[in-house]
């Protein structure tokens, strides 16, 4: 069987993963001077980035039930319900892509578990039912804000908390939440650090509430790993180096929720033709255009998004002037 290299794969993701968390956090860093600029009165005014708004999902579900029921897109913070929205279409036609190519949380779970194997020489499995066990902490947390925002919550309350001053600081409030620490978010932090060097992608596999829909919702996409059992040399590279703990070398299609869609396995397999990204009936396409696809989509829908002028926030300087000083004071409604 002929052999070949596609270990690029790799390097194209760690590039693309690491690219955009740079790009994160400097936009974190624009946001910290944004909100400084209020607080201190005398520092800066540096343009606020909407790209933080990515990191609340929550908001962002509320906002979507909302646009939905109303037709309303959310002024306060429109790039968070836009984010959202690309973060679904991807997971419904290009798998977890979102997990596996652009999320920040991601790259950094990705690199902590290979800190602890080469600190250990190798990374811990939870066995079998305990592994299910907890994996369904992250179903149960998905299921509860489904429940709260999608079926409990009325389109008055919905309407009720965009309105309040909390939601228009709520970027601010989750600012504060990793500046000022508390000892309990600290140790939090840690212990999860810490597991995380243990567990392969720890936080990802057992916690996130968000992953999980993303999961759920990439049963419908008609791209998944395939394996062609006439190619495959049965080498278990795949399994082996598999992020999510799945038996690809045993299946013909990966149809887990877990599969985050990220080609290590398929940029470790030495096999031609055993291991491919395919439609249906094994219709195999490269995979660099499966990646592609997924950048393509994902900030395609951005910059639909800002086009129509739902990214940056409605809410004015004088607002933002009156709220970012007592936004510590601020309560959830």
């Amino acid at each position: 069987m002929e052999k070949f290299d596609r270990s690029y794969l790799r390097k194209i993701r760690y590039a693309v993963q690491w690219g955009l968390f740079v790009l994160i956090a400097y936009s974190g860093y624009k946001f910290y001077l944004f909100v400084r600029h209020f607080e201190k009165g005398t520092a800066l005014l540096v343009e606020r980035p909407p790209s933080v708004e990515g990191f609340m999902p929550i908001g962002a579900l509320m906002a979507f039930k909302y646009w939905l029921i109303t037709g309303i897109f959310d002024p306060i913070h429109p790039a968070a319900l836009v984010i959202f929205i690309a973060a679904i279409g991807v997971a419904l036609i290009l798998k977890k892509g979102f997990c596996g190519w652009i999320c920040p949380v991601g790259a950094l779970s990705d690199v902590t578990w290979k800190i602890g194997m080469r600190i250990l020489g190798k990374n811990f499995i939870i066995p079998g039912f305990l592994d299910y066990s907890i994996r369904s902490i992250k179903y149960i947390l998905m299921g509860f804000f489904l429940y709260v925002i999608l079926i409990k919550m009325s389109s008055d309350a919905i309407t009720a908390f965009l309105e309040e001053p909390y939601w228009k600081v709520a970027d601010v409030k989750l600012l504060k939440f990793f500046t000022e620490m508390s000892k309990t978010t600290m140790i939090t932090l840690s212990a999860l650090f810490v597991l995380s060097t243990f567990y392969k992608n720890f936080w990802c596999r057992y916690l996130c509430p968000y992953g999980a829909l993303l999961g759920l919702l990439s049963f419908f996409s008609p791209y998944k790993i395939t394996r062609n059992e006439k190619n495959c040399t049965h080498c278990g590279k795949c399994t082996e180096n598999c992020p999510s703990l799945l038996p690809v070398e045993g299946r013909a299609r990966i149809k887990s929720p877990e599969c985050i869609g990220c080609l290590t396995c398929v940029s470790h397999c030495p096999a031609k033709g055993a291991l491919d990204v395919a439609l249906p009936k094994k219709r195999p396409i490269n995979p660099l255009v499966f990646a592609s696809l997924i950048l393509m989509l994902f900030f395609g829908i951005i910059a639909v998004g800002k086009l129509i002028g739902h990214w940056h926030s409605s809410v004015t300087y004088e607002k933002y002037n009156a709220l970012i000083p007592m936004a510590h004071m601020l309560k959830h409604p």
